[in-house]
């Protein structure tokens, strides 16, 4: 990845996607190969990463919005009016302004997620990691957060390390899309530019014969598995 590249690895389920996270987050170590970061071989976890998961259980239940937000500066002995103004500024920034006050049993998953979002932003990581972050949510609401997720991105340069199964989420969100074989011996098979301008959309032109490609990839490769 390259510094404020929207980067998604697209691949099938048990192809591996979420090992690779791991990987980066510092929670798994390679059995062979180095990852670097800056040129740094990653040895552990770090604050320099955050990762944004599927499931909104990583949300403290008992903690307000606000709070939850605020508590990666909290542990890091920010002062309460300095970290409450960070978090507010953070939940603006994922349209939940107005919110502050609610706790986690009482916002929608979307609203959960956006609350995901903004507290690892909160911390000011070097990168985003997240692991299919809208994969549990209808598909209104999955829509609609990717849209805020360009624009997110597109008002802080986070570098984001997207994991996604689904093709046309790929798409519409991604620099370059990273395509892995199926597992258990997956690899990296190829790693496709997406240079469509954005915003995208799904009818957008070049949209239809990119998700095409990539699909022709995937179903080459379950072919190939199904001879072998």
């Amino acid at each position: 990845m390259t510094e404020g590249e929207l980067f998604c690895l697209l691949g099938p389920s048990g192809c591996g996607k979420t090992t690779v996270l791991n990987l980066l987050a510092g929670f798994l170590t390679p059995t062979g190969g180095t990852l670097t970061l800056d040129g740094r071989p990653i040895a552990g976890p770090g604050v320099d990463r955050a990762v944004v998961f599927q499931s909104d259980d990583s949300l403290f239940g008992w903690l307000r919005s606000i709070d939850n937000v605020a508590f990666g500066p909290r542990m890091a002995g920010v002062p309460r009016d300095r970290r409450n103004a960070v978090a507010r500024e953070y939940l603006k920034l994922v349209h939940l302004d107005g919110q502050e006050d609610k706790y986690p049993g009482e916002l929608s998953g979307g609203m959960k997620q956006r609350v995901q979002i903004a507290r690892v932003l909160a911390n000011d990581p070097k990168i985003l990691l997240m692991d299919e972050p809208f994969g549990a949510l209808d598909a209104q609401t999955r829509t609609r957060l990717q849209d805020e997720l360009v624009d997110i991105w597109g008002k802080t340069r986070k570098t984001i390390f997207f994991i996604t199964h689904d093709i046309a989420e790929a798409v519409l969100l991604a620099d370059r899309i990273g395509v892995m074989t199926q597992g258990p011996a997956a690899r990296l098979r190829e790693i496709i530019p997406v240079t469509l301008a954005r915003p995208r959309r799904r009818g957008s032109p070049g949209f239809g014969e990119m998700w095409e490609r990539i699909n022709a990839l995937i179903e080459d490769d379950a072919a190939t598995e199904s001879l072998t």
